[in-house]
């Protein structure tokens, strides 16, 4: 709006004096300033006013007085003198008229017919008549305005183009809104004005008049306005109306723009507010309102607001014409202006010699960027970024040429330094194209040399171990291995924008990294050299050195190089603390990975080597003798080398195949060297870090799980929540200092008076028991090295608990090394004289040892219950270490077997089914063992004759102790329970092991196929097993598989001959009883059998020419008449008759335990009756 150039508008000194109604300020403006605030100043002076206060009243005598000298304000209360009620009805009536003719009809109610133009009919008319030709005119805009349909035209109007009238025309607009509010909303009179010549004027005068209506203005004009406002007349001309108000209002121009960005409407008008803000700021150093506003928007979160601004950039080029004078030229221009005002101002502009900057690795040719702008160049680094890579814009050539002096210029070394030298690096690798010629790639190659130069001198003095120089060397095995990919997300990342980047547009400046600045050879011998990251943990942010080693181990470049990475790894992993990084296990993955597998087939020896047995005993060192040292190193160090050292074994075992195929077999770690780690301490001590640690204590209980199964059994899970849990708390609160004072040489001392003086170890011993796990470790090989005196007579039960329970405690902390202590400790005192000392290997190799110990452990049960727990732990260890060693031996397996006819398979079959069958003997043997010590030795059975039996002695404790392990052992590999019962063990055990093992209902799954073998001892305890399991588990399957031994033994009973069935029947006819007892239908089934027995032996007998016939007679008398017989049977002369006819044939004896069996059952029958 170029024509409002020469007309004044109103001041924001004199908005203000409107706004809050400041008569003394409002005194002190200018008669042309006041001229245009007369409108509001008459009504405001002639109206009744709300309000009644006596300071109110003074301040409309001043403007009275202040009126009182302006000849104009008499037109202006002549205007207020019209009725405004009839001039509303009339413009309704017009109103309504236009509506009907249509919008063209000359028709006119509001004003006659016109004789002249309307300047000339103004000029000449009073005020009611000019209060109507104003109005009329104002309606036509309004109503042309409202049936455009958003279209843009500029309405040529005399009254509102001559400068003469100008003014009176303004006042009588501002009467008219002001007056008839209803039918001139001024929002609807703010859109009509844009169409008119001068309308910015005329607004701005409409809304100084009325200063509450600002906000409701502009937002309406907003709301209305185009997308993008720079693509039409309308747009500019909007933009530059509101521009006008917000100058005349500059307090809410910033709320003007808000408005702008809520709507995504004129966004030209947003910059230009921007723009104007910007000219005002004092602030020459800091980061201006414009760099914040246009970053604002391009890398913000709102994306429609993003693309909104983006369009705008994008038309904005594309217009050819006007350029200068739009408001993106006049941005672009500020922007770079900027750009220029921090530039260096001292810089030389030829290409300094390579030579010339070596002459001080710290101060360069170029001057730098002073620290204060620092900060604002990064800003405007990543607003331009956002301004290519999201909106599209196209750098003229001095945009391009200045850019590249921002980039390549040299900041101080402070972190804000190192941030701008990072975005420089990532906007040369997105926006390539700012080089484009010989001399700018050379000052680029250059800038990149001194990068490389200065990246140790920026980290020593900036304090930033995340520097530009990891970012270098990533960048540069990206590079190296045409990732991309991966650079495209650096620096996307890096700049905190998604910007697209073409993969061919990082061409060039992969021959320059390449070939010129960093070679493969150049990248690994320099990542060696790069110190670690001291205390490294996830608080670490930013690319760091151990990005780049990674990048580099995946690519195989140092062991292509030859370059050794071993110590550079071992110092990374020494130096880590929590929170846990999470690059360090990939690392140590890759690393594992880059030791055991060759680079190609054709190398197979280019692989990195191992950390040392010694290093890693470094890192341990003192940990398992006193865990109260202080350690040198942290325990994520301790924990991250037993990872390493975990899955290194797993990765071995798992590859040997491989490696056999390719002749290569890689050092493993030994078995000393895994005795020497102590991995339950290092375990527990993660599970409380859990949180810090991120996935590594999930990854070591797996690695755990499958390579030391002896080290997760589930009691030592349960044990260890108790000992830490509350009571563990309450006690430390009881921990006296006297407790802590014990000393492993007082407990040696105790031990050794223990024959004289038990009170003197139990008091320490109760001492103990308020240590933690960490701090029982010193006294642990008193502990066990004395636990043999234990077992003399007379030692106190509370004295075995109380060991118990410390070895309980120590084996959460130490369990491997306290196993082999305890087992040697435990010892017969004959092999203890020879000094025969197992170790770890020994114990995994055959677990059976550990029941070879002195035969008083078997009734001392505190002992046994740590005995059992060991014992379970090495079966569980002999099963890992057996397939380890089968995993380990695997080459067996490539070797192509002589005479073999079954195909490579075979082998591998048969080593598998070898170490099953070598596990099932060493299980079963266990628990053949573990049976017999629950067998009472002959001096318990005599004693159990002389006294009742108690179930309060250390046999039946031991038995319940041996009976859990048991049913752990059945429960964990169900065919343990099938191989023991076909081997069979003492019967008199059956009723304990039914009782005491609940797992045992799974004989009823074999037991048919036990019935079936052709052994008669198999038989027979068959039968008898099931006889108790069915009183135990009176179940339908139970019912069934005795059905099945009742119709078995009927049927052996016409097979086998008279030796054979007395041997088969006499132990299992009192079985029948229990049939019977538990399922009742068995009973004909039984009887029959028991009656069909006897008769088989009666027949027997007369062939031996013998008068048999009274016992079958009585035996068809107990089978018709129960009741009477059990009378019978429980009368004490019949029991002696009975045995008056005892034989010492076996058919005899045979008939009588059948009549004994059959009294059994009546009795049993009629007193459960």
């Amino acid at each position: 709006m170029a024509e409002c150039s020469s007309l004044q508008f109103v001041s924001p000194y004199a908005f203000e004096a409107m706004q809050k109604v400041d008569v003394v300020r409002l005194a002190a403006l200018s008669d042309p300033e006041l001229r245009l605030l007369l409108p509001c100043l008459v009504r405001m002076a002639l109206c009744a006013p709300a309000d009644q206060s006596q300071s109110w009243a003074q301040d409309k005598k001043l403007i009275l007085r202040l009126l009182s000298g302006v000849e104009a304000v008499n037109s202006i209360v002549a205007l207020l003198s019209v009725d405004f009620h009839a001039l509303e009805q009339d413009a309704n009536k017009e109103q309504q008229l236009r509506l009907k003719l249509g919008g063209g009809s000359g028709e006119s109610i509001l004003v006659s017919q016109l004789q002249h133009g309307l300047t000339l009919e103004f000029e000449h008319s009073d005020s009611p008549r000019r209060l109507r030709l104003v109005l009329s005119e104002l309606l036509a805009i309004m109503n042309k305005v409202s049936e455009s349909n958003g279209e843009f035209f500029l309405k040529s109007s005399e009254l509102f183009e001559s400068p003469v009238y100008l003014e009176e025309a303004a006042d009588v607009l501002c009467i008219l809104q002001a007056e008839l509010p209803s039918l001139l909303p001024i929002v609807d009179v703010a859109e009509a004005l844009l169409h008119v010549k001068n309308g910015a004027w005329f607004l701005c005068l409409l809304v100084a008049n009325v200063p509450d209506s600002f906000n409701e203005v502009c937002r309406g004009l907003i709301k209305n306005g185009e997308r993008q406002d720079e693509e039409s007349i309308g747009g500019r001309r909007r933009t530059e109306a509101l521009r006008h108000l917000c100058k005349m209002n500059p307090s809410q121009a910033l709320r003007v723009r808000g408005m702008v960005v809520e709507e995504c409407h004129l966004p030209g008008l947003g910059v230009a507010l921007t723009l104007d803000h910007t000219k005002n700021e004092s602030s020459e150093d800091g980061v201006s309102d414009l760099v914040c506003f246009v970053s604002g928007l391009l890398l913000g979160t709102n994306a429609k607001v993003r693309t909104w601004f983006g369009t705008f950039i994008r038309n904005g080029q594309q217009r050819k014409r006007e350029n200068i004078s739009s408001v993106l030229w006049q941005m672009r221009r500020q922007l770079l202006l900027e750009l220029m005002g921090i530039l260096p101002t001292v810089r030389s502009t030829h290409i300094v010699e390579e030579a010339d900057v070596d002459m001080d690795p710290h101060v360069s040719v170029y001057s730098g960027l002073k620290e204060e702008h620092v900060v604002k160049a990064s800003a405007l680094l990543r607003l331009y970024c956002a301004l290519m890579g999201i909106a599209g814009l196209k750098p003229t050539d001095e945009e391009a040429e200045q850019l590249l002096q921002l980039m390549t210029s040299r900041p101080p070394a402070t972190p804000a330094g190192v941030r701008f030298v990072s975005l420089s690096f990532c906007m040369l690798l997105a926006f390539s194209t700012l080089v484009s010629t010989p001399e700018q790639e050379q000052l680029m190659v250059m800038w990149l040399s001194w990068m490389i130069k200065e990246e140790a001198y920026f980290e020593s003095i900036s304090g930033v171990s995340a520097s530009f120089g990891e970012m270098l060397l990533l960048v540069a095995m990206y590079f190296h291995s045409n990732q991309l990919s991966a650079i495209i997300d650096l620096v996307c990342s890096t700049l905190g924008m998604k910007i697209v980047i073409k993969p061919s547009s990082l061409s060039r400046m992969k021959t320059i990294f390449t070939q010129e600045i960093f070679t493969e050879q150049v990248v690994t011998a320099h990542a060696v050299r790069v110190p670690v990251t001291g205390n490294l943990s996830a608080n670490i942010t930013g690319f760091l050195p151990i990005h780049c080693i990674y990048q580099l181990l995946r690519s195989r470049s140092f062991t292509k190089h030859k370059v050794s990475i071993k110590d550079w790894i071992y110092r990374q992993l020494c130096e880590t603390t929590t929170p846990l990084h999470p690059q360090l296990l990939p690392l140590i993955d890759v690393y594992i990975n880059s030791v055991l597998t060759p680079a190609s087939k054709s190398n197979p020896e280019a692989t990195n080597q191992p950390v040392t047995e010694q290093e890693i005993l470094n890192v341990f060192q003192g940990l398992g003798e006193n865990a109260r040292v202080n350690q040198h190193y942290s325990i994520t160090a301790q924990l991250l080398v037993l990872y390493y050292v975990l899955s290194y074994e797993e990765a071995l075992l798992a590859n040997t195949k491989t490696l056999a195929a390719m002749q290569r077999k890689p050092k493993s770690y030994s078995s000393a060297l895994m005795d020497q780690i102590p991995i339950k301490y290092l375990i527990r001590q993660a599970q409380g870090l859990q949180q810090e640690l991120g996935g590594l204590h999930s990854a070591l209980l797996r690695l755990l799980a499958t390579n030391y199964p002896h080290l997760c059994i589930v009691d030592d899970w349960i044990c260890e929540e108790q000992i830490t849990g509350t009571d563990a708390l309450l006690r430390r609160m009881l921990l006296t200092n006297m407790a802590k004072n014990h000393s492993p040489k007082q407990l040696q001392d105790a031990f050794s008076m223990l024959s004289g003086n038990h009170t003197q170890l139990m008091q320490i011993l109760e001492h103990l028991t308020l240590l933690s796990a960490g701090e029982l470790i010193p006294y642990a090989e008193v502990l066990t090295s004395n636990m043999n005196q234990l077992l003399n007579a007379g030692v106190p039960r509370r004295v075995l608990q109380t060991v118990n329970k410390l070895w309980m405690v120590l084996n959460t902390v130490m369990p491997r090394r306290l196993w082999v202590m305890t087992v040697n400790a435990l010892q017969p005192s004959v092999k203890i004289i020879r000094q025969q000392k197992y170790t770890q290997n020994d114990l995994m190799i055959d677990p059976l040892i550990v029941l070879r110990c002195d035969q008083r452990v078997h009734r001392c049960p505190p002992l046994m219950d740590i005995t059992l727990h060991m014992l379970n732990g090495y079966l569980l260890a002999s099963k890992a270490y057996l397939n380890s060693h089968l995993k380990e031996t695997a080459e067996q397996d490539i070797r192509p077997p002589q005479n073999n006819t079954m195909g490579l398979e075979a082998p591998e079959v048969t080593r598998e089914e070898l170490k099953n069958a070598l596990l099932a003997a060493q299980d079963s043997a266990a628990v053949q063992i573990l049976l017999e010590i629950c067998l009472p030795t002959d001096e318990e059975k005599g004693q159990s004759k002389e006294e009742e039996d108690s179930l309060l002695c250390n046999l039946r404790e031991v038995q319940c102790l041996i009976c859990c392990l048991l049913h752990q052992m059945y429960i964990a590999d169900p065919n343990i329970v099938k191989l023991v019962h076909f081997q069979g063990y003492p019967c008199e055990l059956l009723a304990l092991t039914v009782a005491g093992i609940p797992s045992m209902h799974i004989c009823l799954d074999f037991i048919p196929e036990l019935i079936a073998q052709p052994e008669l001892e198999k038989q027979i305890f068959a039968i008898q097993l099931l006889s108790y399991l069915c009183i135990q588990y009176a179940l339908p399957k139970s019912l069934s598989v005795a059905r099945l031994a009742i119709n078995v033994m009927g049927t052996l009973l016409t097979v086998l001959t008279q030796s054979k069935r007395y041997a088969f029947f006499m132990p299992t006819l009192p079985c029948l009883v229990s049939f019977c007892q538990a399922f009742p239908p068995l009973y004909e089934d039984i009887m029959s059998l028991l009656i069909q027995i006897g008769q088989v032996c009666a027949s027997d007998v007369a062939t031996q020419t013998r008068d048999f016939d009274p016992i079958i007679t009585r035996l068809q008398q107990l089978k018709e008449k129960p009741n009477e017989v059990s009378r019978l049977g429980k009368d004490p002369s019949y029991k002696s008759g009975a045995k008056d006819i005892t034989s010492l044939d076996p058919d005899v004896q045979l008939c009588q335990c059948v009549e004994n069996t059959i009294i059994e059952i009546i009795n049993m029958s009629v007193s459960g009756v």
